[in-house]
């Protein structure tokens, strides 16, 4: 499965507004990093974020341990609202 692919359906999920969810890898100038930019309503941003951060360190949790069966490159998830 591919990484965005992943980080789509996890935050699709959590949020009340799926359509509004918009899920994009850039290129990175490192070779073995990924940058994966989650953009969700702004009412949403407390469920993708969670209490403390957990809903997101989770999400990057999961999608690093997916990244490392496949390709190993380490993945920077960045989650911004409209």
């Amino acid at each position: 499965m591919d990484l965005v692919q992943l980080t789509e359906g996890i935050v699709k999920s959590l949020v009340v507004d799926q359509d509004a969810v918009s899920v994009k890898e850039f290129p990175t100038d490192e070779d073995n990093v990924i940058l994966i930019q989650v953009i969700v309503a702004e009412d949403d941003m407390g469920r993708v974020i969670g209490k403390g951060g957990r809903c997101a360190n989770a999400i990057r949790t999961l999608v690093q341990a997916s990244s490392s069966l496949k390709d190993n490159k380490y993945v920077k998830i960045d989650i911004d609202k409209f």
